[in-house]
C-alpha cells in the first residue's frame, strides 16, 4: 500500500468539495433497488435535471398538437459515460425522467436487420443486439413502461432477422418491418412517397409520447420517426419529431472537456463536434452539435417540407430537447471528470486495436484531443502506481485508487491474478484491515485451484476476481474480518483502477459490475494467440 495510511470511506469530509450522497440505482437483473454510497466531487444536479427534462419534453409534445416521436440517442438504463463526465448524474436518470411521463409514453425499440444477421455485439455489455433487445424489453416492462413494439429496419428477409422476428412474435411482441429505401437520405422526392416511407409498415401506437430507442448507433431511429410522420400525416394525425441526445451538450463551448470527452468516446464513429451553422445563421447564437446531425439537417428539413409544407425547425439544435447543460453546478468538477474520461477512452481504444477490434486512426484522434486539452497521463495516478509495482515485482500488476491520496496495488502470484490481489487489498484498505493480515488462507485457495485444474481442465490455477470473492464469501461465515471486507464492496463504485496487462474478460466484467473505472495497458500477459 502506498502513502502509508488507510483512507476510511466514511471518515473523509471536505466541505463543499466532496459530498457523500446516498443514491438509488436500478438493478435490471432482479428488478430491485439497492443503495450505494457515492463519494465524489459533485458537479451535476440530477434532481433538477430529471424535473427540467420531463417538463421540456411535455412542452414539445404540446407544440405538435399532442403527439411526439422522440428519437432517444445514447443509453437509457445505464448511461455510465454521462455519470462519469457529469459527476452526480445517475446512470438511470433518463429512465427516471421517462417515469415522470409514464402515463404518456410508450417505447418502440428499433434494430437494424443487418446487425442481427452479423451478430453485432454491444461493446459495453458483451451481448449481441438481439439479446439486448430482449434485455431492454424486460427492463422497461420491469419498471412499468409500455413497450409497444419492435421495428426491424433495413429488412430484406435476412435469415437471422426472420428467426429473431419469429422469436419475438412467439413471446407476444409485435414486430414491424421497415425497408431499405434507394437514394436514402438524399433523394427526398422518392423517400417521401409511397415508394419510400409508404412501403414501410405503419407502427400502431397508443400514447402521446413515442420513444424510439435502439441497442446501438446506426439502427435507423431517425428514419423510423420520419416514416411514422409520413404515415401519420396521410392519416390526418398531427405529430412531431424531436431528438434527445445528451452529448455533445449544445450550450457548452465547443472545446469544453465534457464535449471533447464525447468526441473521444465516439472516435470510432468519426463523430466530430462542431458549431451549428444553421443555428448561428438563424439566431446569431453559437451552439454545439455534431457533424452527422449538421450534415443531415438540410435533408431532414426538405423531408419536413415535403410532409408538412414547412419545417418546424431552423437548426439541428432546435430539434434537440437536452437540458443537461442547464444542470451543471460545478464546472470544474465536470472538467476534471471529463479529462479522466478522455484518458480512459485512450486506453480503451488502444486495447481494442490490440484485440483486433479497433482502428489505429481512432487512437490518433484521441491523442489529438488530449494534446488539444493539454491532458497528461500523469493526471491518472493509478497508471504510475501499477507500472511501479510491475517493475518492482517483475509481474503484471494493478493499482486501485481507494480514496484521496490513497492507492493500493496487487500483483500476479502463484495463488491469484493481479486483479484479484488488488481487489482484496482494496477491500482491506476500505475496511481498515492491516495489510499484513491474510483474509484467505492457502487452505481455502488450494482446493479451488485443484478444482479448476484437475476437474475443470484449466491450465491456469490462479484465482480470478470472482473466484476470490466467492472464496472470501465462504470464509466470511467463520472469519469476521472477511465479512467486514465484503461489506466494503458498495464503496468501490466510481473508483479508478489500472492494470499493466489486458484483463481477462472474466475479471473485467466484475470490475464493471462494481462500477470501477478500469484501464489497461495494451498488451497481453502471455504470448498466446488465443485470449479469453
Amino acid at each position: 500500500m502506498q502513502n502509508g495510511q488507510n483512507c476510511r470511506f466514511c471518515e473523509i469530509n471536505s466541505a463543499n468539495l466532496i459530498e457523500k450522497k446516498r443514491r438509488k440505482y436500478y438493478n435490471e437483473s432482479n428488478n430491485a433497488n439497492f443503495e450505494v454510497l457515492v463519494l465524489k466531487k459533485i458537479g451535476f444536479d440530477n434532481e433538477k435535471y430529471v424535473k427540467m427534462q420531463s417538463e421540456h419534453i411535455r412542452e414539445r409534445i404540446s407544440k405538435f398538437g399532442g403527439k411526439l416521436y422522440l428519437e432517444f440517442g445514447g443509453k437509457l438504463f445505464d448511461d455510465y459515460h454521462a455519470s462519469r463526465v457529469l459527476p452526480g448524474f445517475a446512470p438511470d436518470s433518463k429512465v427516471k425522467m421517462l417515469m415522470k411521463l409514464k402515463d404518456q409514453a410508450e417505447i418502440v425499440i428499433v434494430v437494424n436487420a443487418s446487425d442481427i444477421e452479423k451478430n453485432k455485439i454491444r461493446g459495453d455489455l458483451g451481448i449481441t443486439y438481439d439479446l439486448d433487445v430482449l434485455r431492454l424489453i424486460d427492463a422497461f416492462r420491469g419498471i412499468g413502461l409500455l413497450v409497444g413494439s419492435v421495428v426491424m429496419t433495413r429488412y430484406s428477409a435476412q435469415p437471422a432477422a426472420d428467426a429473431f422476428c419469429k422469436r419475438l412474435e412467439s413471446l407476444g411482441v409485435k414486430v414491424y418491418h421497415h425497408y431499405t429505401i434507394p437514394g436514402y437520405p438524399s433523394d427526398v422526392d422518392r423517400i417521401v412517397s409511397d415508394e419510400g416511407f409508404g412501403k414501410n409498415e405503419y407502427i400502431e401506437t397508443s400514447r402521446s409520447l413515442v420513444v424510439i430507442t435502439a441497442p446501438g448507433p446506426g439502427s435507423g431511429k431517425m428514419a423510423t420517426c420520419l416514416s411514422q410522420l409520413y404515415h401519420e400525416h396521410k392519416r390526418g394525425i398531427s405529430a412531431g419529431y424531436a431528438k434527445f441526445e445528451t452529448f455533445p451538450i449544445w450550450n457548452l463551448p465547443l472545446n469544453h472537456p465534457v464535449n471533447l470527452a464525447y468526441e473521444a468516446a465516439t472516435a470510432d464513429l468519426n463523430d466530430i463536434n462542431m458549431i451549428d451553422p444553421f443555428h448561428l445563421e438563424a439566431y446569431g447564437e453559437m451552439t454545439v452539435n455534431y457533424n452527422r446531425d449538421v450534415e443531415i439537417f438540410p435533408v431532414l428539413a426538405a423531408t419536413f417540407d415535403q410532409i408538412y409544407g414547412e419545417c418546424p425547425y431552423k437548426s439541428p439544435t432546435d430539434m434537440g430537447v437536452n437540458m443537461a447543460g442547464n444542470c451543471i453546478i460545478d464546472d470544474e468538477a465536470c472538467c476534471e471528470a471529463s479529462r479522466q474520461e478522455i484518458i480512459r477512452r485512450f486506453y480503451a481504444e488502444q486495447c481494442s486495436v490490440k484485440k483486433g477490434l479497433g482502428n489505429p486512426e481512432s487512437v490518433d484522434k484521441i491523442k489529438l484531443i488530449m494534446k488539444k486539452t493539454g491532458i497528461s497521463l500523469d493526471e491518472r495516478p493509478v497508471i504510475a502506481a501499477a507500472k511501479a509495482k510491475a517493475e518492482e515485482t517483475g509481474e503484471p500488476a494493478m493499482a486501485i485508487e481507494t480514496g484521496k491520496d490513497t492507492l493500493v496495488t496487487g500483483r500476479t502470484s502463484l495463488l491469484m491474478g493481479a486483479g484479484a490481489a488488488a481487489m482484496l487489498n482494496a477491500l482491506k484498505s476500505l475496511a481498515g484491515i492491516n495489510d499484513d493480515i491474510h483474509l484467505l488462507s492457502p487452505a481455502v485457495i488450494e482446493p479451488v485451484q485443484e478444482l479448476k485444474v484437475k476437474y475443470m481442465g484449466n491450465h491456469n490455477p490462479r484465482l480470478h476476481v470472482d473466484e476470490v470473492l466467492i472464496a472470501l464469501s465462504v470464509s466470511a461465515a467463520t472469519n469476521p474480518l472477511a465479512k467486514l471486507a465484503l461489506q466494503q464492496i458498495p464503496k468501490l463504485r466510481g473508483m479508478e483502477a489500472h492494470a499493466t496487462v489486458i484483463l481477462k474478460e472474466q475479471d473485467e466484467s466484475v470490475f464493471k459490475k462494481f462500477g470501477i473505472n478500469i484501464t489497461c495497458e495494451p498488451k497481453y500477459q502471455t504470448k498466446k494467440l488465443y485470449h479469453k
